[in-house]
């Protein structure tokens, strides 16, 4: 197993994100990964492991955005928005010497590259969107916002899972016991004894708000951006954030785009389960 090295860089305003390697030592282009809204780096803790090792050995760097897992909180929640954590990852970037990657982008994170598309395009050598693309369902986003904070406060590990699944389950039928119980691992962490959601509540609250009586506005133009680049696409089978609409009209418009369905998940698929982590190596190659 390669080895996993977790690092803390500060970003311009001074506050300090939370980065984990898996194969610091490995060659070839890095991969690098962007969790979703709430999200860490543990959501890639399987698909690191399997594309640090042979026969990839590739150096996997997955970032926690502020307010997110390890990172801090920002003291100004106002600056929770994706340009400025687009400028993060460049920081990152820079901190860490990497001039072009490979990326992987879950939901928010898949947001944050088309802002580097506008921003540094020259840094991406090729992408996977993991269900995210320019068209987001209304459907689905009214669906993070209405579960989004709101579920009960766990007092175990076991009871997390069971709360996770409970929400959740029937968009995910593909996940075993022993991924609701990773899933739990990954959102909650014991704070004094206490489980508590690993994000600050702000962003939470920052999306509640978020008025939904309109369309999400497009992003048409800036996938347009990244035609010359290589890209998968990855939708969970019941998503409803990302319709096979919209996944059609992404390779329709992109010749060198391949779209994998998530069978038995939903939004966002963990991406280790059903031969799709056997998919993405194969994309991103040895």
């Amino acid at each position: 197993m390669a080895d996993v090295i977790d690092r803390f860089i500060t970003v311009p305003d001074g506050l300090n994100l939370h980065v984990r390697i898996h194969g610091a030592d490995n060659g070839g282009t890095p991969i690098v990964c962007l969790p979703g809204l709430t999200r860490n780096v543990l959501d890639f803790e399987d698909l690191a492991r399997m594309l640090a090792a042979p026969p990839y050995d590739r150096r996997i760097i997955a970032i926690s955005s502020r307010g997110r897992g390890l990172s801090d909180r920002d003291p100004q929640p106002e600056r929770y928005t994706i340009p400025v954590e687009a400028g993060d990852v460049v920081t990152v970037l820079d901190a860490l010497g990497v001039d072009h990657a490979a990326f992987i982008g879950t939901s928010r994170g898949g947001l944050i590259l088309h802002v580097l598309a506008m921003t540094h395009l020259h840094r991406i050598e090729r992408l996977v969107l993991n269900d995210i693309g320019p068209v987001l369902e209304t459907e689905g986003l009214r669906q993070i916002q209405g579960y989004l904070g709101t579920r009960p406060a766990p007092s175990s590990y076991a009871e997390a899972a069971a709360i996770l699944k409970a929400t959740h389950g029937a968009e995910f039928p593909a996940l075993r016991p022993d991924d609701w119980a990773g899933m739990a691992q990954a959102l909650y962490r014991d704070i004094d004894g206490k489980l508590t959601a690993d994000f600050d509540q702000a962003i939470a609250a920052q999306f509640r708000a978020a008025d939904l009586s309109q369309p999400f506005p497009d992003l048409w133009a800036q996938f347009a951006l990244l035609t010359d680049k290589r890209l998968m696409v990855v939708r969970g089978e019941h998503s409803r954030l990302l319709s096979r609409a919209t996944t059609d009209d992404m390779a329709q418009r992109h010749a060198q785009c391949t779209v994998v369905e998530a069978n038995g998940q939903g939004h966002a698929p963990l991406l280790h389960l059903n031969g799709v982590a056997e998919a993405i190596g194969t994309f991103l190659g040895s």
